[in-house]
């Protein structure tokens, strides 16, 4: 096995969060609660990331700033664009369903820390 083969990817690294969020998400039975703590993990590992790279983070903050969004963006928009084209199943399975055989439609949650979308 080379050098590269053993090295584990990021996109491995990634499955392995995504594993527990969503075992956390079931156990939670909240999908935003569990996306705003990662959110909010992430910051908080990448300010790390941030304060061991630089040599003054004071000084260096905004571009920090800038460099993890523009990173982050480009991400959330490569998932997002994959979510378009394969919805998940879920989203397949309401979507085939017919209006009357629909549930009685969710209330968004009540939690000012996670951002609601409505169509």
């Amino acid at each position: 096995m080379s050098e590269a083969e053993k090295e584990t990817t990021i996109f491995q690294l990634a499955d392995q969060f995504i594993a527990l969020a969503n075992e956390l998400s079931a156990k939670e039975q909240d999908v935003s609660k569990v996306g705003t703590a990662m959110r909010f993990a992430a910051s908080r590992f990448n300010a790390f990331e941030a304060s061991l790279k630089s040599a003054d983070l004071s000084a260096e903050r905004d571009n920090a700033i800038e460099w993890f969004t523009s990173e982050y963006k480009e991400m959330l928009t490569d998932n997002l664009n994959d979510h378009i084209k394969n919805p998940p199943a879920s989203s397949k399975q309401e979507a085939k369903e017919p209006a009357s055989s629909k549930q009685e439609a969710k209330e968004p949650a009540n939690d000012d820390a996670v951002q609601v979308f409505t169509s």
